[in-house]
């Protein structure tokens, strides 16, 4: 029902988004006369920021086209290498001779109310020196009912499926939530002696042990009981979509708990966009559209995935006190013992809390103490680790090095 409430909501502000962005170009068209009333920079801004509140936000495109090394421009073609139900494993190709050459790369994106375009600065900037892929999550409204659930231990299944199709020396990086599945399925692939095991594991701000530096986001998850998440959280999806009657968390939902953690915060951000635009800062008013082009476009969660993880990774705790099973299989991450593990937390991280990555270091104890190192980014918070400046000026390097030093190493 809350589905279908909000659906009909989208209806009303769409319309409503539509009125507005037809206002603000007619006080800003030169040939409007209106545009040169006294106060048509103030109307337009505030059509335009009417529209944005109320517009439905899509999927945004990658938008790699190419990449800039020493001065020379590289084409990068893009391409879906193997599809699953509820995933595509995207490839980025560089178009230069060096491609073929340079490691392997498994970007596993997370699969927590964003698109995996989220990562779009982590894929440009690692294709400087690496061959890229990722993990493109589908939005489970868009999924059949035919095509079955999607659990978290299906999650594990897709991981190791695309490190096989990759074939062996490839390098894994799960960026937040997919921490915790990718360790379970290097540790299955480790116990079962898989010849496609990773050469290195890179997990980046995730909940491997929630228990280190509850965050608010953990105390959610552990303050309400189990029950309280499918009652309240979990919906169906309405008629008029292909996922029609599957059981999902939906996007708006998530988009809702985004928000509501720093409430403040968005609101000054869209004041500031609306002064951006009396002022004609037009580049500042362009950062701020094509952050909230990002940040609005949210995806709806398989609920069978969703719950599992509240259960198994935020109440508990399974993987850290060695009681995750998958197929009657204990996860055993001390089983590791071919793939360099490293681990990089934010300082400021308001997500993943202090620790809560780095504990994978202690759970992969078969690894020597010279395949494993620890990184915590001063001044960083969560985004901080895969995005922007902070990312490519102090997390890359790092990350380039430690993977350059694995292809080194022989044994």
């Amino acid at each position: 029902m809350l589905y279908d409430l909000h659906e009909w909501q989208r209806t009303v502000l769409g319309s409503i988004a539509s009125f507005s962005n037809t206002g603000a170009q007619v006080f800003t068209h030169p040939f409007s006369p209106l545009a040169y009333t006294p106060v048509s920079k103030q109307v337009a801004a505030g059509y335009e920021l009417l529209h944005r509140l109320g517009k439905e936000y899509q999927k945004p495109e990658w938008g790699i086209e190419s990449i800039t090394i020493d001065e020379a421009e590289i084409p990068i073609n893009t391409e879906i290498c193997l599809e699953k139900p509820f995933c595509q494993l995207r490839r980025f190709e560089r178009a230069d001779k060096r491609a073929g050459t340079l490691p392997k790369v498994l970007i596993v994106a997370p699969l927590s109310g964003h698109h995996a375009t989220l990562l779009r600065d982590t894929v440009r900037t690692m294709l400087r020196d690496h061959q890229i892929y990722i993990t493109d999550w589908i939005d489970a409204r868009m999924v059949s009912l035919g095509q079955g659930s999607f659990h978290l231990h299906d999650y594990v299944y897709y991981i190791q499926a695309f490190l096989k199709h990759l074939g062996p020396d490839c390098h894994v990086m799960a960026v937040c939530q997919p921490t915790v599945p990718v360790l379970a399925a290097a540790s299955l692939m480790a116990q079962g002696q898989s010849q496609h095991q990773p050469r290195s594991l890179i997990l980046m701000g995730g909940p491997i042990d929630t228990r280190q530096s509850p965050t608010q986001v953990n105390r959610l998850a552990t303050t309400k009981p189990y029950q309280w998440f499918e009652d309240n959280l979990i919906h169906r999806v309405p008629a008029r979509y292909p996922g029609a009657g599957r059981r999902v968390y939906p996007g708006f939902l998530q988009h809702a708990g985004f928000i509501a953690m720093n409430p403040d915060r968005h609101m000054l951000s869209h004041y500031a966009f609306y002064q951006h635009l009396i002022k004609g800062q037009d580049n500042d008013a362009e950062a701020h559209k094509r952050f909230y082009d990002e940040y609005n476009a949210v995806l709806d969660m398989p609920a069978e995935f969703y719950l599992d993880t509240i259960q198994i990774v935020f109440q508990d705790y399974l993987l850290p006190r060695g009681l995750w099973t998958i197929n009657d299989q204990l996860v055993r991450p001390d089983a590791i013992r071919h793939s360099a593990l490293l681990t990089i937390e934010g300082e400021l991280d308001d997500i993943s809390g202090e620790g809560q990555t780095h504990a994978a270091q202690t759970l992969c104890a078969g690894l020597p103490y010279h395949k494993k190192k620890a990184i915590t980014i001063e001044g960083s918070g969560h985004y901080g680790i895969f995005s922007g400046r902070r990312w490519r000026n102090k997390v890359y390097p790092q990350v380039k090095a430690f993977i350059a030093a694995q292809q080194r190493r022989t044994t």
